[in-house]
């Protein structure tokens, strides 16, 4: 019996030399070979890291934003006097309206970006530099079209801004706006690219907005929507809202649109563009059908002006526009942003369905009246 227990001890031994060699010499030994019909859970993906502070972009954009103040003189009848308690009318007289805005300087010679409801309606403009200083503003250009003016002062050691490229952007990418919100002072606010290539609108004329969550309220317009690195990226301009307040809706215009804008300002006083003298509508099913077609797709000429460029290259009221330069176009608004981007003076091409032929035709660009 004491045999038999010393031979289970010595097995019991040498079973747990063998293990403990297997395991430290070769572990792969030990592994479990995985079911197949098992799911296979991957690892979680590690969150992005926040940064911790934007204040190195901040101080990188902000000394370039400015404050931006008009006045007007109106022509006042008599009034209720809030100072008079027996409520008897105020003779008439003169009152000064003022507003405020902000603007970006974009170049060392002064020139200094906003927008064009900022300064739409002011007698006289002064810029208010982060210092304090306050210079009065010449208007270099306007283009209501894209709600941008620019403007110029003569400081000396005024900071520029750095511009990004809005192209680069994506939804989700971190920016600040900057500017002067109810005029108490020069204000950051925080949050991300909710969309871009928002139109449709009805704000402006041509409209390819960057939508974003970072309160923009009123005296913001005009002021710069920036990157984590402090690079301009948009000139903020409205927002939705029926309190008057930021409701996270906000819109603004991309830099690239607005440094092309500002360029051809700054060159020629005005923004050239492309006019072909026609009233176009959109496509709807009863039209799509009346035409022939299976769904709707194109514009239908509507009006066409008399010896305007449309007419004498041969569009007739009642075709059916459905590529200029070779691009489809599906809206009215398609159909404007293509003819308005083609250089006054050039030719183009016009593909059209007329009594269900379809035509190629090409007509001279014409600068859009000012």
């Amino acid at each position: 019996m004491v045999n038999f227990s010393r031979f289970l001890l010595q097995a019991a031994l040498t079973g747990v030399a063998i293990a403990v060699v297997i395991a430290v010499f070769f572990p792969h030994l030990l592994e479990r070979t995985p079911d197949s019909a098992a799911p296979q859970v991957a690892e979680p993906l590690a969150a992005p890291k926040a940064a911790a502070s934007y204040a190195a972009g901040v101080q990188r954009a902000a000394p370039a934003v400015v404050n931006i103040m008009t006045a007007r003189t109106l022509e006042t009848p008599g009034t209720l006097d809030l100072h008079d308690f027996f409520g008897q009318p105020a003779p008439p007289g003169d009152r000064e309206q003022t507003s405020l805005g902000s603007g970006v300087i974009m170049t060392e010679e002064g020139h200094i970006l906003t927008n064009h409801h900022v300064i739409e309606e002011g007698e006289a403009i002064a810029v208010v530099l982060p210092n304090g200083d306050a210079h009065p503003a010449e208007v270099i250009g306007i283009d209501p079209d894209t709600d941008l003016a620019v403007l110029r002062v003569h400081a000396d050691g005024i900071a520029v801004a750095t511009l990004g490229h809005s192209s680069d952007l994506q939804v989700g990418d971190v920016v600040l706006a900057i500017g002067n919100p109810f005029g108490v002072g020069q204000t950051v606010t925080q949050g991300i690219v909710s969309a871009t290539g928002r139109n449709r609108l009805g704000i402006n004329t041509f409209e390819d907005f960057i939508q974003t969550d970072a309160a923009i309220n009123p005296g913001n317009s005009g002021g710069a929507l920036i990157n984590a690195h402090g690079e301009v990226i948009g000139i903020n301009t409205a927002i939705f809202s029926r309190s008057g307040g930021s409701h996270g809706i906000g819109f603004a215009i991309p830099v690239d649109l607005a440094r092309d804008v500002m360029t051809e300002i700054i060159e020629r006083g005005y923004v050239a563009r492309g006019w072909l003298g026609i009233e176009v509508q959109a496509m709807n099913r009863e039209l799509a059908r009346s035409f022939g077609l299976d769904a709707p797709r194109g514009v239908l000429v509507a009006g066409v002006l008399r010896d305007g460029p449309a007419r004498e290259g041969g569009i007739e009221i009642g075709d059916v526009i459905t590529h200029l330069d070779g691009d489809a176009v599906n809206s009215p608004r398609e159909a404007l942003n293509v003819i308005a981007r083609t250089d006054p003076g050039s030719d183009l091409s016009i593909r059209l369905l007329r009594d269900g032929e379809e035509m190629e035709l090409e007509a001279t660009v014409a600068q859009r009246p000012i």
